[in-house]
C-alpha cells in the first residue's frame, strides 16, 4: 500500500533510538524525508547515517533539548528552512521519572510534567502554524498505556499523559478544518531500552533477575511476546499519512492484547 508519504517532511522527536528511531525509519521507508533530534550528538549522527543508508531518504540531524521551548522552535524552523516544508510531527520524549502517589517529590513532579505533558503542548502548538501554511498536517503523539490503566510506581506517567490526551483532543477539534489530524498512540509492552531498564530496576528491588521478570511478563501477554518498536512505528506512519483522512483526536493502544485483558494484566505490571 502506498501511504502517500513520498516527498513529505516529518520531524521526529527523540529520533536517535528506541521508538523515535523506529518511527523515523518507518516514515523514511515510505518515502518521507525526516528531521530527527536528540541531545546526544554522537548517537544522533549514527541514527541519521543508518536511516540514510537503509532507506535512501534525506535526513536532517538537529541536536536539541526538547525540554526547552526555544529548542523546539529552532528544530521546527530548521526543518522548514532545510526542506522547504513541514507535514508531519511525531512527538516523542523520554518517559517521566518513576514515582508513587504518596511520596513523589515536588522536583520529580516538575520533571514529569515538563517531560510528559508540557513537551506535547509545546510541540503541537509550535508546529500548527507551519502545518497551516500547507493546509495539511499530521501530529502523532507517542504516549503510554498508562492512559488506560495506572501502573505501580509510575503515577507520574499516568497523570501527565492523561493531560496530553486532553490537549490532543482539544487541538484536534481546533485544527480539523485546516486538514490537520492529531492522534495519540499508547505503547504497552514494547521491547525498548527503557522497558529493559525498568525491569532491571524491578529486579534490583526484588532480587530476581531481569531476564526472569521479562520472560514472566511476556508469558502473561496473550500474544506470548513483547512487541517490537517497528510494530508501533508502522501504525504511526499510517496515522501520519494521506491514507489516514478521517481519524483524529483518538488514542490507540498498542500492547498485544484485547481491551478486556488490559486492566487485569496492567494492574499487576511493571512498565
Amino acid at each position: 500500500m502506498d501511504l502517500g508519504l513520498k516527498g513529505r517532511v516529518a520531524v521526529v522527536g527523540g529520533g536517535s533510538r528506541g521508538l523515535g528511531k523506529a518511527c523515523a525509519l518507518s516514515l523514511a521507508r515510505e518515502g518521507a524525508n525526516v528531521a530527527i533530534c536528540s541531545r546526544g550528538v554522537e548517537s544522533l549522527e549514527a541514527a541519521a547515517k543508518e536511516i540514510r543508508s537503509t532507506t535512501g531518504a534525506e535526513v536532517l540531524a538537529v541536536p536539541a533539548d526538547l525540554s526547552r521551548v526555544a529548542d523546539i522552535r529552532d528544530l521546527l524552523q530548521k526543518t522548514v528552512d532545510h526542506f522547504g516544508r513541514l507535514d508531519v510531527v511525531v512527538c516523542n520524549s523520554g518517559g517521566p521519572p518513576e514515582g508513587r502517589a504518596v511520596d513523589t517529590s515536588e522536583e520529580t513532579w516538575d520533571q514529569a510534567i515538563q517531560m510528559a505533558l508540557t513537551f506535547f503542548i509545546r510541540m503541537g502548538r509550535e508546529a500548527v502554524p507551519h502545518l497551516k501554511n500547507r493546509s495539511w498536517g499530521r501530529i502523532v503523539n507517542i504516549l503510554a498505556s498508562t492512559v488506560y490503566q495506572p501502573i505501580d510506581n509510575l503515577v507520574t506517567s499516568g497523570v501527565t499523559r492523561m493531560g496530553a490526551v486532553a490537549f490532543a483532543k482539544s487541538l484536534a477539534d481546533e485544527v480539523g478544518r485546516d486538514n490537520i489530524l492529531v492522534n495519540n498512540v499508547a505503547p504497552g509492552f514494547l521491547l525498548t531500552d527503557r522497558m529493559v531498564g525498568l525491569f532491571e530496576t524491578r529486579a534490583s528491588e526484588t532480587g530476581e533477575s531481569a531476564d526472569t521478570l521479562l520472560q514472566a511478563r511476556a508469558s502473561a501477554i496473550p500474544m506470548g511476546r513483547f512487541g517490537r518498536p517497528e510494530e508501533l512505528a508502522d501504525l504511526v506512519a499510517f496515522l501520519a499519512s494521506e491514507k489516514n483522512g478521517y481519524i483524529t483526536g483518538t488514542t490507540i493502544l498498542v500492547d498485544g492484547r484485547s481491551e478486556e485483558h488490559t486492566s487485569e494484566l496492567q494492574s499487576r505490571a511493571y512498565l
